[in-house]
């Protein structure tokens, strides 16, 4: 917990906001199974350890066993929902963000992120993928999950190549490449801002 707490101000944005970091995959159903739910919760333990903040769909499956890995590993979660009622969320969320926006809440998932973690997926999964690289945000997918994170695991979602989507081979390396590109923009961005002395 002392190192967790010690490795925070490492992970947080420019002006002291902490970084956030997105973990996307199925939903609770057939398609997610015990693999995916181990994986996910790996994933979200890293992201806490780290001391970023979670952020996920809110609700069962990857979502909640992410959500569970961060909480049990001293993290915060936040759930953003599809739903308009608090009531829709998983119990490992610290703070639940209903936006009653239904299928566009995956634009509010990708843009919330400084980065995305994917494990499996299917279409909704792909939606916040998608938006996530048409806004340029760091992702690294977890290869072996199947779904969406296999079909994006080393490449790009199209010709415009605008973010690699990087492929790791555990949830850790996962959460790793993530943060790693988003402390690259971050030195970059404070180098080019007025008075940083470059």
């Amino acid at each position: 917990m002392a190192a967790a707490a010690a490795a925070a101000p490492e992970r947080r944005a420019p002006r002291g906001r902490m970084i956030q970091v997105l973990v996307v995959g199925h939903n609770a159903g057939r398609q997610c199974t015990a693999a995916h739910r181990r994986l996910a919760y790996e994933a979200g333990a890293e992201v806490a350890r780290s001391g970023a903040v979670l952020l996920t769909g809110g609700m069962g499956g990857v979502m909640r066993a992410a959500s569970r890995g961060a909480r049990e590993a001293g993290g915060l979660v936040v759930g953003i929902l599809p739903q308009p009622e608090h009531s829709h969320a998983n119990e490992f969320c610290d703070i639940v963000i209903p936006t009653g926006l239904g299928l566009s809440r995956d634009f509010v998932n990708a843009l919330s992120a400084d980065g995305v973690v994917v494990i499996g997926g299917g279409a909704g999964t792909l939606s916040e993928v998608c938006a996530a690289y048409m806004h340029g945000r760091p992702m690294a997918a977890v290869r072996g999950s199947g779904g969406t994170a296999d079909r994006c695991a080393g490449g790009f979602v199209d010709g415009r190549r605008t973010v690699r989507v990087e492929g790791a081979d555990t949830p850790a390396q996962a959460v790793s490449a993530v943060l790693g590109m988003i402390g690259r923009r971050r030195r970059q961005s404070s180098a080019a801002r007025p008075g940083s002395g470059s």
